[in-house]
């Protein structure tokens, strides 16, 4: 079934309306019939299943059949603060975030960070980014998509974070995976969630002092040493066995 978001005015009584780009998809691509049925989410995070009831000239109409009670999201929002990564690796650690339930991606510009953009390249990755952040929340029947912000410094990112409830660092230097079980398994729904990723050769030391200075956790993942792409899912996923579990 396919899953589309509207902004909130257009969803009326009764029905919503599909325009813009996606109306294009839906009439010329993915050559959608009346009868149709179709999973629409608003900006707002409601749900509805609905049915294609009129192609008109600037809108698919969809009768609304009924607005789904069933919660796509984590009961906590994860904030992923991802140090800037080589190549295109932003997009796939993006895409599979937003699979596994991250609120909100951070970009963050390191110490060791080799990516270095300007305002430009900066705006025009966004955008990219943020599309991609839209196509995995359309696959994975998220109710949200989640927001990729503008990049920040890694002390704009700590500041950021400071109201977040839980803040964690992964670190290589950090011992003792019980530890890092028993801070997860008590993490309560609800409590707010911020992940802190290096990029390519992890975080200088300065940077390790200065987050656990300002309450920033630094836990292990296990014996091994991960990829900046993979540190950041490996983490996620814990947290969705234990958020969804408890």
């Amino acid at each position: 079934m396919y899953h589309f978001f509207v902004e909130d005015e257009n969803v009326f009584e009764g029905h919503i309306d599909i325009t813009g780009n996606d109306y294009n998809h839906l009439k010329n691509v993915l050559r959608i019939r009346v009868g149709e049925e179709l999973l629409i989410s608003s900006k707002a995070g409601d749900n509805y299943m609905c049915k294609v009831s009129e192609l008109k000239e600037d809108a698919v109409e969809c009768e609304i059949l009924s607005k789904t009670d069933y919660d796509y999201e984590l009961p906590s929002k994860i904030y992923l603060f991802q140090g800037l990564p080589k190549s295109d690796k932003m997009e796939m650690i993006i895409q599979k975030a937003v699979e596994l339930g991250a609120y909100e991606i951070i970009p963050v510009a390191t110490k060791r960070s080799i990516v270095k953009l300007d305002a430009k390249k900066e705006a025009s990755k966004i955008s990219r980014w943020q599309a991609i952040s839209e196509s995995a929340a359309k696959q994975s029947k998220r109710s949200i998509i989640p927001n990729v912000s503008s990049v920040m410094s890694f002390k704009e990112a700590i500041k950021y974070a400071a109201s977040m409830d839980i803040k964690i660092i992964p670190y290589e230097n950090a011992k003792g995976m019980q530890g890092t079980r028993e801070l997860f398994m008590n993490i309560e729904k609800g409590k707010s969630i911020a992940i802190f990723i290096g990029p390519e050769g992890g975080f200088d030391e300065s940077e390790i002092e200065l987050a656990m200075e300002s309450g920033i956790q630094p836990v292990t993942l296990g014996k091994r040493i991960l990829r900046t792409e993979t540190a950041g899912l490996a983490t996620l996923s814990m947290l969705v066995f234990v958020l969804e579990e408890n």
